[in-house]
């Protein structure tokens, strides 16, 4: 097989390469597996034991200034050694000096500017995720921020591509975001085209929530027992440093990963906001869990275990990727893919004094099965209440409404001449500079998307509705307002929205990072 280079030949070996040729009949086979797309790497340092770390919580950054109306944030991205396995250290790019970056808590309609300032040795791009956002503040993959002095690739050309849009900066750049959306969890990460996974694995990760009067008066758990929870998988070298199959470690020239992992890199490390497997204390009642899956490729099926027992506990989802539900759905378990955020309520007050609830991945094997834990350390009184009426203000689009359907394909494929495998949306790599849908703002569509294997399809710019799944009705885990729809192999899902907010270049991708990095985005212009 030829060497493996930027867009022009990637390899994807195995099953992927029967994919290409057998489409969805070869997909529908895997569907039978376990869900994993991607391989794990091993680490190579001795891992610490479950439930010994306690579990951090990201630090909430404070404005520099608050004139106007609005308040401005300044963040610098640098390189760092910090301590995440227990006597070990790593070194990582991050926000701010921490992985997770700082939290920013903004409220609804009051705009935010977050002055970045890039001191790591490679290019940057921050793109808040689920923010409905200006297209020059969005983070599009070519509008680089350049570190001082930066002699690699000249601003707009990118793995052999040229993008006369691209806005390029040196130093520093002004992200402002409107925040007229409604309140709900989202997280800014990198976005650089061709590097985003190996970017977001070294750390280059933060939350951002954006909250309102109204929800403040429904009476959730708040204070120490509203919880985020960014859950992510990485392995560690011998060395202790994170380790990452790139092509070029430095980052600066070569993108892709070795062949065994362009499905995906599958860490054999979880982390909870930087921790591995962290215990937590908590008291004997309610707690709101601001969930966000941050892994480049794995899924997960969440379930909180009584390890007394070993019964599962019932909790109640308030709400998804874009803020609340109209009312709390009850579960058992739930899957997360990578790019999506749920925010559950969990009440403790079920368990006895002294348990130890674990919260684990139905889906991982071995050290991956565990996640983190609660220890039920005290009785305590709780005033907090799940209502049965969580919003109003959910969209309604009809099927009717929609102007257009459109239809997509997420599938590995043959691209190029000289036949070399891909991951592509609609037959198609991604290209900077060619226009791929156009959609007029106000407009109401339907989006038909189908996939291979996993596939974490995310929409820039607006949140939608999930209208089914396969032909039938979406899953229960499916309502609320989405930005990121988990695509499961051989899978079909229609989608429902209104174009709102700004004009502008967007994007649309799969969030397997591996998957967008070698290919799997398109662009998307609202005129």
């Amino acid at each position: 097989m030829p060497e493996p280079t930027r867009r022009r030949v990637l390899a994807v070996g195995g099953a992927l390469g029967l994919m290409a040729a057998g489409g969805l009949t070869a997909a529908a086979g895997l569907s039978r597996r376990p869900a994993a797309t991607g391989a794990e790497l091993r680490s190579g340092v001795p891992l610490p034991p479950p439930f010994r770390v306690p579990l951090p919580l990201p630090s909430v950054v404070k404005p520099v200034a608050t004139s106007g109306g609005a308040d401005r944030y300044e963040i610098v991205q640098r390189e760092v050694t910090a301590e995440i396995l227990p006597g070990v250290r790593t070194r990582l790019w991050t926000y701010g000096g921490t992985f997770p970056g700082p939290t920013i808590e903004s409220r609804r309609g009051r705009p935010v500017t977050v002055s970045h300032r890039n001191e790591l040795p490679v290019p940057t791009v921050v793109h808040l995720h689920g923010g409905r956002t200006p297209a020059a503040s969005d983070g599009y993959p070519t509008d680089l921020v350049l570190p001082e002095g930066w002699s690699g690739h000249a601003g707009g050309h990118h793995g052999g591509m040229h993008d006369p849009r691209a806005v390029t900066t040196e130093l520093t750049r002004d992200y402002t975001f409107p925040m007229d959306q409604r309140p709900t969890l989202l997280w800014y990460h990198d976005h650089r085209m061709d590097f985003t996974a190996p970017a977001i694995w070294r750390g280059l990760a933060g939350l951002h929530i954006v909250r309102d009067d109204a929800e403040e008066a429904l009476g959730l758990p708040s204070g120490p027992r509203e919880l985020p929870l960014m859950i992510a998988d990485r392995s560690f070298a011998a060395d202790g440093s994170l380790d990452y199959p790139s092509l070029d470690p430095t980052l600066r020239g070569r993108p892709g990963v070795r062949e065994p992992y362009v499905a995906g890199v599958l860490g054999d490390v979880v982390l909870v906001n930087g921790a591995p497997w962290p215990v937590h204390e908590v008291d004997a009642a309610r707690y709101r869990l601001r969930l966000l899956n941050a892994s480049n490729a794995r899924h997960y099926e969440l379930a909180f275990v009584d390890e007394g027992d070993g019964r599962m506990l019932e909790f109640a989802q308030i709400g998804s990727d874009q803020g609340l539900l109209a009312a709390p759905v009850k579960h058992f378990t739930l899957p997360v893919a990578p790019a999506e955020r749920y925010d559950l309520v969990v009440d403790f007050a079920r368990v006895p004094v002294g348990t130890l609830v674990k919260l684990v991945n139905r889906l991982g094997s071995g050290r991956t099965r565990d996640v983190m834990a609660f220890r039920v350390t005290r009785k305590a009184a709780d005033d907090s209440r799940v209502p049965p009426v969580l919003s109003p203000d959910l969209p309604r689009w009809r099927r009717s409404e929609a102007v257009r359907v459109r239809d997509f394909s997420f599938r590995a494929g043959r691209m190029g001449e000289d036949g070399g495998h891909g991951w592509l949306i609609g037959g198609l790599p991604f290209d900077p500079a060619r226009s791929d849908v156009t959609v007029r703002l106000g407009d109401v569509e339907i989006w038909r998307l189908v996939a291979d294997v996993h596939h974490p399809v995310h929409l820039h710019l607006t949140g939608f509705r999930i209208l089914s799944r396969g032909g039938e009705a979406p899953l229960p885990h499916d309502g609320g307002l989405k930005d990121t729809v988990s695509l499961r192999p051989g899978e079909s899902a229609e989608i429902i929205t209104r174009w709102e907010g700004y004009r502008g270049r967007y994007l649309f991708h799969c969030h397997n990072a591996e998957h967008e990095d070698m290919g799997m985005m398109a662009n998307l212009q609202v005129t």
